[in-house]
């Protein structure tokens, strides 16, 4: 049995580390999609609304956006109505679909070579972002609330692009291959955050190469792979107990 740490003992992921950890996922992300075969693409995922094509559609229209202002205005300005048409359940519903509806045209080949030219340019144009634009304050939605712009630069749309690729694996029937280095720091992290919702004790117990164990108080003891746990906390996979505390990821 792995020797559990306090939650507020885990290290929090910087600003430096965060730069690695998006590149990182970016060319993992892009290498999964470039072996996606004909038939994957219309496999339904765990996103309701999207089907693996669906997926990588949006990453890459994230992706677009953080690379470019002018493009993240362009789907601020053309996407934020759009939730009068859907079933829009928060405000970057509308954005999120106009991403796909606006790359639906491309071929499979040009979503793969788009996806792997992107990745570099938007980590970079995130961390073009001026000091001041960093603390601007964007609404997560509960149980985050009110986050600094650089809550979603520096780690949130990292922990979109790496949920989004355990989804296309868990679609697919691929494996993923997590790494203590990479994985386990999301995870970790994720955690660390997550307690900041709420106040139940708990003894977390995260299988895995990229898991750990965690613990505040003498609560409920849970054992479950790592990655599950955050396609629990995300909703992909119903909780119980202590784990029916969502994050949105």
């Amino acid at each position: 049995m792995m020797t559990a740490i306090s939650v507020d003992d885990i290290r929090r992921i910087d600003r430096a580390e965060a730069r690695q950890l998006a590149e990182r996922e970016f060319a993992l992300f892009s290498a999964l999609v470039g072996e996606l075969g004909r038939e994957d693409w219309t496999r339904p995922t765990d996103c309701d609304r999207w089907d693996v094509r669906g997926v990588v559609l949006h990453v890459l229209g994230a992706a677009d956006a953080q690379a470019s202002p002018r493009e993240l205005m362009h789907q601020f300005r053309r996407g934020i109505p759009l939730n009068k048409q859907i079933d829009a359940h928060h405000w970057v519903d509308g954005v999120n679909e106009l991403q796909v509806r606006e790359r639906s045209h491309l071929t499979d080949e040009e979503v793969v070579a788009q996806m792997t030219a992107v990745g570099p340019r938007a980590v970079a144009g995130r961390w073009r972002t001026p000091a001041p634009l960093r603390w601007l304050p964007v609404p997560i939605g509960p149980p985050v609330g009110v986050k600094p712009l650089s809550y979603l630069l520096d780690v949130g749309f990292t922990r979109d692009v790496w949920m989004h690729r355990i989804d296309i694996a868990e679609a697919t029937g691929r494996v993923v291959t997590p790494t203590a280095e990479h994985d386990g720091r999301l995870v970790a992290d994720i955690v660390a955050e997550w307690a900041t919702t709420h106040a139940d004790d708990f003894d977390l117990e995260t299988e895995g190469p990229a898991g750990g164990r965690f613990r505040r108080g003498d609560g409920e003891h849970v054992r479950i792979d790592a990655l599950d746990l955050c396609r629990v906390l995300s909703g992909r996979l119903p909780g119980e107990g202590v784990l029916a505390h969502p994050l949105p990821l």
